[in-house]
């Protein structure tokens, strides 16, 4: 049973609030803080120790009933899954003084010499780049392979992008011993807080190279220029994206490359308008070849040579549909279609013989 009177060395009640809890904790550690003249290190620690336990609901209901507190691996640990320790004393520390342990990877220091022993060098991968590549519609049509120049961090041909010579050898960090991570503790009134963190110096990886490569400043990169390949497929649309995977900006120290995502402009196009996969055009015809039956001679987006002919009893102010004669659908099978949309041209001026024409075809039309 914990002998302790966490409410006696804060000097409150166990009625005491929260509030009632934290102010006093905060005037004792202010008085009595390893810093300051007059301090006492060791008071200190039973009063950070009571403000532990007291400013935890859980752990407060704990010790108000028990007298102590079963908290980490002490007290049957259910879920801590390293079996029944007790409360440390056979291991010579106690687990309810965090201040004992500092950071939990010391508890795994420890048990297993550390997490997981040296730490495995890992770099951040190259960051993703976006490009723009405007094509043709006639392009969109077909499908072209475009060759790109990317201007971006690219491997380093020197060391061949790991930033040092393997062969020149390694050796461990004089600033972490070997283990790629430091233990840092700073002293504040509120007690001593340590944190883990990857040493500056080796970079987390635990290890230096004995000779590193000047022309990346070991980095493993350098800025230049790659030529990338990138296959637009037949029916493309506007604004569509393509991802090109680890063609990006190439890693630091042999970390993989970021994608290039292509963004496709397909230029506006002097005939033709799209619609989806259909395409628009735009065709101007006389009353006289629509009387006369006449055929609309045209050229589709591929080249092909059509000759459309209009219905009878068309409706002029309808588009005429092409079926197939439009884009192909993307990942699919067939085209969309050909629209025609007509205008109907006027004679600036008609001659008598014109217009007597005219009179005599409307009667017709009258009967």
């Amino acid at each position: 049973m914990n002998e302790k009177n966490y409410y006696n060395i804060l000097g409150i009640s166990k009625n005491a609030s929260d509030d009632d809890i934290k102010k006093a904790y905060r005037k004792l550690a202010h008085k009595y803080h390893p810093d300051k003249n007059g301090g006492d290190d060791k008071k200190f620690k039973e009063i950070s120790e009571a403000y532990q336990i007291l400013s935890n609901g859980e752990k407060r209901s704990q010790y108000d009933r028990f007298g102590r507190v079963f908290d980490g691996f002490a007290g049957g640990n259910q879920q801590s899954g390293f079996g029944n320790f007790g409360d440390g004393a056979e291991f010579g520390f106690d687990f309810k003084n965090f201040e004992d342990l500092g950071n939990i990877s010391e508890i795994f220091d420890m048990f297993f010499g550390g997490l997981g022993g040296k730490k495995r060098k890992t770099y951040k991968r190259g960051s993703d780049l976006e490009v723009i590549q405007e094509i043709t519609l006639e392009e969109a049509y077909k499908g072209v392979e475009k060759k790109l120049k990317i201007k971006t961090f690219i491997v380093c041909q020197k060391c061949s992008g790991l930033g040092h010579f393997p062969e020149e050898g390694l050796k461990d960090c004089s600033a972490c011993n070997g283990r790629g991570e430091v233990k840092e503790t700073r002293n504040t009134i509120f007690g001593n807080f340590s944190q883990i963190r990857s040493c500056a110096k080796c970079l987390g990886g635990g290890q230096i190279p004995n000779r590193v490569c000047v022309v990346c400043s070991a980095s493993g990169r350098i800025r230049g220029e790659k030529d990338i390949a990138v296959s637009i497929a037949s029916g493309v649309a506007d604004g569509q994206l393509i991802k090109i995977s680890k063609a990006g900006e190439k890693g630091e120290h042999g970390a993989e490359s970021g994608d290039l995502y292509v963004r496709v402009k397909v230029k506006p196009h002097q005939v033709f308008a799209r619609f989806n996969n259909d395409l628009i055009v735009k065709r101007e015809i006389s009353l006289i070849d629509v009387l006369l039956n006449k055929k609309i001679e045209l050229f589709a987006i591929g080249g092909k040579k059509l000759e459309v002919e209009i219905p009878s009893n068309f409706n002029l102010k309808e588009k005429l549909i092409v079926s197939g004669e439009g884009m192909p659908i993307l990942g699919g099978f067939g085209r969309g279609n050909l629209l025609i949309e007509l205008e109907i041209k006027t004679a600036r001026k008609l001659s008598a013989k014109a217009k007597k024409l005219l009179e005599e075809l409307d009667e017709e039309f009258d009967d």
